[in-house]
């Protein structure tokens, strides 16, 4: 493939200015990392949070560069060069060309929104497998190809990253890839040059926002892949947005769509609702009413938080082209998603719940799934991240004592922030709650593995331990170093030693 076959066919929506050098020069490789150019490669210089690839052309022309596209002017000789408007928009661009423009062979589900993400994405794949779909995923837990697992580096992977894992599942004759579509994505442009064919809003509440400085910013990225869905004009016919209408910015998610939209909700409004919902230990049973008729879902999943993911999961599928009785019937296929209200099972007399609610709505909808529930205490287990968002701290610590009966603030990931000094922010949220709370009782303890035996130790007969904030994470960021760290396992491991 030559250069000229790579910009030409997609020159307008890249915004070339300016094209210089052999345009007929042969690309066999593309890369924005300097590091991996080899003889052959295409290297698009893509500014980023630390390093500027425009500062490494230097690199990548004695690395054997064979063409350059560039945002601003370079020093490039007489190398092949190509400046366009905004170089991290066109590297997905001409990434997709590169590959062969998989996502165009895929249907694409993309699935966004602060929490429900996961389950969702996951929800969807089970039961379109159940009718006999290849389904590929891409998510927090990992990226699932066919029967590969590869663990996932982030939520959304980069774009070149990406355009290769749907190059992949083309390969493997997938026919479908369900993915969560993350904030940082979307405003760092990791989607570009993917062709979404269904976009599901699942809610917008406070996170990120040391990225994002506010929630209207917060907002503008998550309704980008609202905005975009269907302007290319393929496949447009069969695309759809999906929104949950119970949530205050559905109005202005709705209004970014040019495509046909269902909404869903518990409301009499919403076009997919869930009615005379029940909530038991065992799962949860309820009345959808639906543009394809009314019947009954019952789901292992349990909390009113998971009827919203199953109603958005619910919609997809309709519009895929499940009948109701499939979806009824694939719904009983659905068991838990990794790290999401994962129950420990170890012959304890008590129950042991690990999720990871890592936000103060996440972690509101996980004790209120536990309220329901509960027969004894509930005894809570969490922290915050170190280096991320420090106004949700106190926020969440009035949410544990608001609805515990025995809080632990420990370490999340505290990164690169001293972990004591976490635990004391959120603290002050602790405090405030306990004002109106004051039976609760808590402590600090930085000590991850001391937290969550200490919750074990406490728990007697029929209370509930919550393990709160890394769920599927088996890592455990400290300072730049990421150690082994599992919940489940020290979990289990804990209440080893208090049997033993």
């Amino acid at each position: 493939m030559t250069l000229d076959d790579l910009i030409s066919p997609i020159q307008g929506r890249l915004g070339v200015l300016e094209r210089s050098g052999d345009q007929q020069v042969t690309i066999t490789g593309l890369t924005d990392d300097s590091r991996t150019v080899e003889p052959g490669s295409l290297f698009v210089a893509v500014p980023g949070e630390r390093v500027d690839g425009h500062d490494f052309v230097d690199r990548v022309l004695a690395a054997g560069a064979a063409a350059l596209v560039v945002g601003r002017a370079v020093s490039a000789g007489p190398t092949p060069t190509v400046r366009v408007q905004d170089s991290r928009a066109a590297l997905g661009m001409i990434g997709s060309r590169f590959y062969g423009d998989p996502s165009l062979s895929l249907r694409m589900i993309g699935v966004t929104g602060t929490n429900g993400k996961t389950t969702t994405t996951y929800v969807v794949k089970t039961m379109l497998e159940a009718s006999r779909r290849q389904v590929g995923l891409i998510g927090t837990v990992a990226y699932l190809v066919g029967k590969e697992s590869i663990p996932a580096s982030h939520t959304t992977p980069g774009a070149l990253e990406l355009q290769k894992l749907f190059a992949r599942m083309v390969e493997k004759r997938l026919d479908t890839v369900v993915m969560e579509v993350s904030s940082h994505a979307l405003a760092l442009d990791r989607t570009a040059g993917s062709e979404f064919d269904v976009a599901v809003f699942t809610n917008l509440t406070q996170d990120h926002l040391d990225f994002h400085v506010d929630m209207e910013c917060y907002f503008q990225a998550k309704r980008k892949l609202f905005s975009e869905l269907g302007q290319s004009g393929t496949r447009k016919e069969r695309k759809r947005a999906i929104i949950n209408l119970d949530d205050p910015w559905s109005r202005r998610m709705r209004e970014a769509c040019t495509v046909p939209v269902w909404t869903y909700g518990l409301g009499a409004q919403a076009d997919l609702r869930a009615e005379n919902v029940r909530l038991s230990a065992a799962g949860t049973t309820f009345t959808l009413r639906s543009p394809a008729g009314t019947c009954t879902i019952q789901s292992r999943l349990v909390g009113e938080h998971n009827v919203y993911n199953l109603l958005a999961a619910i919609g997809v599928v309709l519009h895929e082209g499940l009948t109701l009785d499939e979806v009824r019937a694939a719904v009983g296929a659905v068991s838990n998603v990794p790290g999401r209200f994962e129950r420990v099972e170890a012959g304890q007399d008590f129950t042991v719940v690990v999720d990871y609610a890592h936000t103060e709505d996440a972690l509101v909808r996980l004790l209120t799934a536990a309220q329901a529930l509960r027969t004894g205490r509930i005894i809570t287990v969490f922290g915050c991240g170190g280096d991320r968002d420090r106004t949700k701290r106190p926020k969440m610590g009035r949410a544990a004592v608001q609805y515990s009966d025995v809080v632990i603030l420990t370490s999340d990931n505290p990164r690169t922030e001293d972990p004591a000094a976490i635990l004391r922010e959120v603290e002050v949220g602790v405090k405030e709650a306990l004002a109106d709370r004051g039976h609760v009782r808590y402590q600090m303890l930085a000590d991850r593995r001391a937290a969550i035996e200490a919750a074990v130790r406490e728990a007697k007969t029929d209370d509930m331990v919550l393990i709160a904030g890394k769920g599927h994470e088996d890592y455990q960021i400290v300072g730049t170093t990421k150690h082994h760290f599992d919940d489940r396992e020290v979990a289990r491991e804990m209440i080893g030693t208090l049997r033993s």
